[in-house]
Order: structure tokens, then C-alpha cells, then sequence
């Protein structure tokens, strides 16, 4: 009914007016309870760092302390824009407040592939609730220095904004990795990488093993939606084929309560 409710006034009201109640209803059913909850209940998340022989660096310890039942000022500029990384089905903005909240009036290059297509023709689509570049904005508010740039497989949502620039990418496609990342907008690197795009072991490791040299000397890279069953092929190349290929990396495995499949993360970190 609550679903059928909102396709209704979905169909009868702007896109930002509709956005909007989603926002308030969050807030007060999601955001306020949380926030008072968080003052007696921590949960932290599952954490696990590579090469295992390294003693924990800054990275394992910042995300093993989170209180991902606090939510954040993160949480609610993404959940506001239409970003689903702060909003309760998936916490990433607990993780991501932590380790990008003193970077927040610096002259950024923040790059996300996967801008949220609601195309229902493409195994990436977010359904027809999906709100393209939602997370775009949320990191053009969040960091107001910042260049933001991003890609995506449908080309049909690729926009350009105030400091938001979006390009074609297939992350399955080595050609067309090749040219983005040859683009000259791109060049110079990025401090912090997100990939949300095609959520498979096979989409996310061929992205990885052909974007992570874009790292900045500190830079972060994030990989989002990382499914449990996957997570032993995980491990494995991490601790063997990235550790020895990355030396200058730090890598951690991060599962998030409440333990749902898919509410985990990749990160990793160029040190500097």
C-alpha cells in the first residue's frame, strides 16, 4: 500500500517535491530515532585489513571504531539529494564521515562511477525510484571546494553542472576504461574514488585492477555493495595479488551491521 501510495503521488507531483516528503519521512522515521538511539546503543562494524602481516595502520583502526548506529551530517545531505549510501538500507556515510570529514574544505577531485540510472533495461538500474546523479550533488554540497566527476553505461544520464562533470564508462569494457581515465579533465588524479556501478566480483575487480593507480598520494578508493558469498575471492586477492602488485596500499574488507548481504565495502587507501 505505502509503496503503491508513493508511485501515485510520485506520478502526480515534480520530482523534487516528491524527493522532498521522501527526505522529511526519513528524517523523522529514520534520523531522529537513530540519533537519539545512538546515545545508548554501538555497533561497529567487522573489519579486516591486508597484507595481514602489516600492523593495523591508520585506515583499520578509523573504520573499527565507528558508530554506525549514529547518523551523520553525511547521512542526511546524501539521503536529501536522493543518495541511498546514508539512508539506513545501506550506512556508508557513517564510514565515509569518518574518513573524509577533515578533507571537507579542500580542492578535492572526487570521481564515482555508476550515477544511478533508472533504466530498466540495464542490470545497474536502481529501479524507477532511482534519482541520476544524486550522489554527485550530495558530494558537491558536502565537499564545496571540490571538482566532481563521474561515469556511467547509460548515456542517456550523463550531465554537467556547476564542478560536476560526467563521461561514458563500461566498467566491463578495457577500451573504454582506457579512455576515460584519458580524458583531460581526469588527469592529475583523484583523492577519493568511489565505484558504484555493476555490483559483481567480475565488474568490481576489472575496475579496480585498472583505476586504482588514479590515487592521489592519500587517496581513497571505495567499492560499494560487496556481497558476502564473494568475499573469500575478496581476500584472496587482496592478500596476495594486490598487497604484492600495490605495495603503497592499505586494503580492508568492511562488513556493516545489521550484516544485511550487501551492506559491505572494499577500501583502499595509497599512503603517502
Amino acid at each position: 500500500m505505502t509503496a503503491t501510495i508513493g508511485h501515485l503521488l510520485r506520478g502526480r507531483i515534480s520530482p523534487e517535491s516528491f524527493q522532498h516528503l521522501r527526505y522529511r519521512k526519513w528524517y523523522l522515521q529514520f534520523y531522529l530515532p537513530r540519533l537519539t538511539a545512538s546515545n545508548f546503543i554501538r555497533r561497529t562494524p567487522k573489519v579486516q585489513g591486508f597484507p595481514s602481516s602489516r600492523p593495523p595502520e591508520l585506515l583499520v583502526n578509523q573504520i573499527r571504531d565507528v558508530n554506525v548506529v549514529a547518523p551523520t551530517e553525511m547521512c542526511r545531505v546524501m539521503t536529501r539529494h536522493g543518495s541511498d549510501k546514508g539512508n539506513g538500507v545501506h550506512n556508508y556515510t557513517t564510514i565515509y564521515s569518518v574518513l573524509f570529514g577533515d578533507l571537507r574544505d579542500r580542492p578535492l577531485r572526487i570521481f564515482e562511477l555508476g550515477l544511478g540510472t533508472n533504466n530498466p533495461e540495464l542490470a545497474s538500474t536502481m529501479g524507477a525510484t532511482g534519482y541520476p546523479g544524486a550522489s554527485l550533488r550530495g558530494w558537491r554540497e558536502l565537499f564545496p571546494n571540490a571538482l566532481v566527476y563521474g561515469a556511467d553505461i547509460d548515456r542517456g544520464i550523463l550531465f554537467e553542472e556547476d564542478r560536476i562533470r560526467t563521461f561514458y564508462c563500461d566498467q566491463l569494457d578495457d577500451a573504454a576504461i582506457r579512455d576515460l581515465w584519458s580524458r583531460p579533465e581526469l588527469q592529475g588524479g583523484m583523492d577519493i574514488l568511489i565505484e558504484d556501478g555493476l555490483h559483481t566480483f567480475e565488474a568490481n575487480l576489472f575496475f579496480l585492477e585498472r583505476s586504482l593507480e588514479q590515487l592521489r598520494p592519500g587517496g581513497i578508493y571505495v567499492v560499494e555493495d560487496i556481497y558476502y558469498d564473494t568475499f573469500e575471492l575478496w581476500s584472496n586477492q587482496l592478500g596476495t595479488v594486490f598487497a604484492k602488485r600495490f605495495p603503497n596500499h592499505e586494503f580492508v574488507l568492511v562488513s556493516l551491521p545489521p550484516d544485511e548481504e550487501h551492506t559491505n565495502l572494499m577500501i583502499a587507501r595509497r599512503l603517502r
